[in-house]
């Protein structure tokens, strides 16, 4: 007797019961009925958004913490984890640059603010430092002084990243330097910690829908979906222009690694989701790390290059502000020169940098902008005010496509990535986690190939002659530990 196939109402009941991105997306679809038919309602439930993403904010500075000092222990290489910084520094830039000339071409092209013919008097140019709060964007100085630590704890308590990395490296490397044999249990202690965060975030992430339904409904009720007809042409432009942008990106990618962009798409589909819905890609940091570790990438290029990425790889930001600038600048009937355009190039190629986490950076860069290049009124920036909201579904996905890509390139560039693992995760063959001794792996082999001495290094290895725990070249004076025998490879899946 065949078995009985369940009915249609309770495979829908099991999915929605089991699967997070049918969850997402259904409360996606709700927000926005609820927003166009409630509008007053719908406002006053940001708190459901917001609240979410303070709970996911509070485990991003000690999950990075953990997974960097754990990746540096165990790749047991410092000059190694340098050199990522730089690579990945190196991508940033190259990727931004991309995204601003690609910008300005585009509005080039398209004209998106021709013929508005906007009298700059006109505007409302307190609107933009209301919604600034009269901030500012960090001087270089300021913004490498603010990359300094000035307390430990403090560092956590503020929520900066690129403080966080910088202790995250010195405890790393003071780590290596002492050996197992100084400190044989801070190590484990911080891999402990590092699984009882992950399990937290998974707590956290039931919530996801009831954050992405509050977000939703809030956006459409306070903005309306009117004001994506008012500025259409605009709005198109960028999407276009994003959509160009994140097809590069997967050429780089196919180029670098040979993995699939879209596969990965598809990977993390419920995390871009939750990211479209709550306008944050600091929503879904802890849960798209843990990701790129299970799809081959290294501990220490996982926790370094993605947390820098926020700070320093902006794609989607940049985009937005090269197109936003000339949109301005042709509304208000001001012709830019080449020379101008390239100054906007470099303008933005710093302002950029300082966005994150300051509230209205996008208006902050574009003010600063216009004042640098003297022929657009600081004031026009407020023309963006009503349609700069709608924008955040582009720069998110952009932000968090671009950042996860470099991870892969610079992985691969240092040898740091498990190819073969990767392309497994990705086409859904493998869905195990790596267990301790398999993470971090040096990567690039496939299954069956001896691994490099070395490239397993962890601090408290097994007991060398004579029963004593040695460690492997963790510091001078340190005798090597005794060759680990080497596992037999998993079979493949299928």
């Amino acid at each position: 007797m065949p078995p009985s196939v369940p009915s249609l109402p309770r495979r829908v009941a099991r999915t929605l019961r089991t699967s997070l991105f049918a969850q997402v997306t259904c409360a996606l679809v709700l927000g926005i009925v609820v927003g166009k038919l409630w509008p007053d309602t719908a406002t006053a439930l940001q708190p459901l958004g917001d609240g979410f993403t303070r709970l996911i904010k509070t485990v991003i500075s000690p999950l990075v913490f953990c997974v960097v000092v754990v990746g540096i222990a165990k790749a047991g290489d410092l000059k190694a984890f340098g050199r990522i910084g730089v690579k990945a520094l190196v991508w940033f830039e190259i990727a931004s640059t991309a995204a601003l000339v690609i910008g300005l071409v585009a509005a080039n092209v398209v004209g998106p603010g021709r013929g508005m013919n906007v009298d700059p008097s006109s505007l409302n140019a307190a609107a933009v430092d209301e919604t600034t709060g009269g901030g500012h964007l960090p001087t270089t100085t300021e913004f490498v002084l603010n990359a300094l630590p000035h307390s430990f704890i403090g560092a956590f308590a503020e929520n900066e990243l690129l403080q966080v990395l910088i202790l995250a490296c010195l405890v790393g490397a003071a780590l290596l330097h002492l050996g197992h044999t100084k400190v044989p249990k801070i190590l484990p202690a911080i891999e402990q910690a590092q699984e009882i965060i992950f399990a937290v975030v998974g707590f956290i992430m039931r919530l996801a829908p009831i954050a992405v339904f509050g977000a939703m409904a809030h956006l459409v009720g306070n903005y309306g979906l009117g004001v994506m007809r008012t500025y259409a042409k605009l709005i198109v432009l960028c999407y276009v222009a994003a959509a160009l942008f994140i097809a590069l990106l997967a050429v780089a990618l196919k180029a670098v690694t040979g993995l699939s962009l879209w596969k990965f798409l598809r990977y993390i589909r419920e995390e871009m989701l939750l990211a479209l819905g709550t306008a944050s890609t600091e929503s879904v940091m802890p849960r798209v790390m843990q990701k790129l570790r299970r799809a081959g990438a290294r501990d220490d290029a996982v926790g370094l290059v993605l947390p820098t990425g926020y700070s320093f790889n902006l794609d989607g930001a940049s985009l937005y502000l090269s197109i936003g600038t000339l949109f301005i600048a042709q509304a208000v009937g001001v012709d830019l020169s080449l020379g101008q355009q390239v100054t906007v190039v470099l303008v933005l190629m710093l302002t950029s940098k300082g966005m994150a986490g300051i509230p209205g950076s996008a208006f902050l860069a574009l003010s600063a902008t216009a004042s640098s290049l003297g022929a657009i009124p600081a004031g026009a920036v407020a023309l963006l005010l009503g349609v700069d909201r709608i924008m955040d579904s582009m720069r998110v996905v952009t932000n968090l496509l671009g950042n996860c890509v470099a991870v892969f390139a610079v992985s691969r560039w240092e040898g740091a990535l498990d190819t073969a693992r990767a392309k497994r995760v990705l086409d859904g063959e493998d869905t195990s986690t790596p267990d301790d001794g398999e993470k971090g792996l040096g990567a690039d082999k496939e299954p069956g190939a001896d691994k490099e001495p070395g490239a397993d290094k962890e601090l408290g290895g097994e007991k060398g002659p004579g029963g004593e725990t040695g460690t492997e070249a963790l510091a001078p004076g340190i005798p090597a530990q005794k060759p680990k025998e080497l596992k037999e490879p998993a079979p493949e899946a299928g």
